[in-house]
């Protein structure tokens, strides 16, 4: 069995979680409600602040701060990724769990791990919101950044961190962030 490392000290996190054999599912009417519904429902009982998000149709990424001495990022991933698959299951065409998954109570929604990074210092972080705010461009879904409404750029922009236009240019982005 693989030993898988987790970030293990600060409390501010840079996220990639992607769908189970990439499904175009997240950007769905329904799943972005459904997905909102469920983060902040995690969020009540299990704070954390969204510093950056996007959501695109088979993945998604962001960046979150835990409160001061928290470091379960982990538990709130199981608990987004758990009552987001009990409720779209009702409405989704999942497929089947194979026996793998069957064995570890897994629907077919999400893949079993996701890609994490602690974020080291100022240059980290926005080094990563440009990240998150550029990958639609990335991925052909728009040409630039505020095309695509599924993010928090707008929130950036309209905090005067971004101009409208930050992305409409190819930009060079440091590589490796992220595990697409």
């Amino acid at each position: 069995m693989s030993n898988y490392r987790r970030a293990r000290g600060g409390n501010t996190y840079f996220f990639t979680v992607v769908t189970y054999q990439r499904q175009p599912i997240l950007c769905l009417e329904y799943s972005r409600l459904l997905l909102r519904e469920v983060v902040d429902q995690v969020r009540n009982n299990h704070p954390f602040s969204i510093d950056a998000w996007v959501l695109l149709p088979d993945h998604m990424h962001c960046i979150w701060r835990l409160p001061k001495g928290d470091r379960d990022y982990s538990l709130r991933w199981a608990l987004i990724k758990k009552e987001f698959t009990k409720r779209a299951k009702l409405w989704l065409d999942i497929p089947e769990p194979n026996l793998s998954r069957m064995k570890h109570r897994e629907r077919t929604v999400w893949q079993r791990r996701y890609w994490e990074h602690m974020i080291r210092d100022e240059d980290d972080f926005s080094a990563h919101c440009d990240y998150v705010h550029y990958n639609p461009v990335k991925h052909g879904l728009v040409n630039a950044p505020k095309d695509w409404p599924h993010s928090t750029f707008h929130r950036y922009v309209d905090k005067g961190l971004y101009s409208e236009d930050w992305g409409a240019t190819p930009i060079v982005l440091t590589p490796n962030i992220g595990m697409e």
